[in-house]
């Protein structure tokens, strides 16, 4: 285990490239630093600095230990922000996929709260190319959403299978268009749907179109069609339709954390913290 004191001092080092300027950023006495430094060289086997009377210039082992020891040291940061999270005071504007409202998504914000209680969250439910569009706006500080498989944007969460699902009893007519149930433009999973049935040459219907997952599901429950969803977040009373009914495979799905700042900080940084530990794979 690397020392969080050590790694810090030897970051101040490196960026100064002084031991005497590394000491008056951290308070501390300049044979200080010092022995901090030898104390990691001696942990890791390695001579990290190139020393003389006028320079202080990182080895290769040196450069490689810069990744290293921010590592360890920003994930003491994140630690400590957790468990002090009751002191965190402000705001953090959360958006969230529809695909979550009847899963993950309360659970993480209970628990965020009861943690984080002086901090106010104000959450915004929509499509996720929404989320997105409302990010680069600077209207939300952090997102959960879906982007196309490949795509780069946001940090990725986890990978998803799509499926078809309805009720039960659903029952497709051969020959006739697959009744959709299915969100509007812009729409992640409704373009994957339309694409997988065009592929294979299928025609289709709308049969409910709707910005709500609650409406999306009371149509399927009710029989009127089917829908493609994340197949880890089928809500509840529907059920994954077998492959007997022809509909095509459709692709992959990523669930991916959008930020405002490429560092989050306070409340947006330990949302993202809760987040990347319930749902991240």
């Amino acid at each position: 285990m690397l020392d969080p004191l050590l790694c810090r001092t030897f970051l101040a080092v490196a960026e100064h490239r002084s031991f005497t300027a590394a000491a008056g950023q951290l308070g501390c006495r300049q044979s200080t630093v010092s022995q901090h430094v030898r104390k990691l060289e001696a942990a890791v086997g390695a001579t990290l600095f190139e020393r003389d009377t006028h320079s202080v210039v990182p080895t290769v082992d040196g450069e490689a230990m810069v990744g290293f020891a921010r590592s360890v040291v920003e994930t003491g940061e994140r630690a400590l922000r957790h468990f002090a999270g009751a002191q965190l005071r402000g705001k953090v504007r959360f958006g969230a996929s529809e695909d979550l409202v009847f899963t993950a998504l309360p659970e993480i914000l209970r628990r965020f709260r009861a943690h984080n209680p002086l901090v106010e969250v104000e959450l915004t439910v929509e499509l996720s190319d929404v989320l997105t569009e409302r990010m680069r706006a600077g209207r939300l500080d952090l997102a959960i959403g879906k982007r196309f498989r490949g795509a780069s944007h946001g940090r990725l969460l986890w990978r998803d299978r799509l499926a078809w699902v309805g009720s039960a009893a659903t029952v497709l007519e051969p020959g006739q268009p697959v009744p959709l149930v299915q969100y509007p433009k812009p729409s992640v999973t409704r373009q994957l749907a339309l694409e997988a049935l065009e592929r294979e040459g299928m025609s289709w219907r709308s049969v409910c179109r709707t910005s709500s997952l609650i409406g999306l599901r009371a149509a399927a429950l009710a029989g009127l069609g089917v829908m493609l969803h994340a197949s880890s977040l089928i809500p509840d009373g529907l059920v994954e339709l077998p492959g007997s009914m022809g509909l095509p495979a459709p692709d992959e799905i990523e669930f991916v954390l959008l930020s405002k700042d490429a560092e989050p900080e306070g409340p947006a940084a330990a949302l993202a913290d809760a987040i990347g530990g319930r749902l991240g794979r």
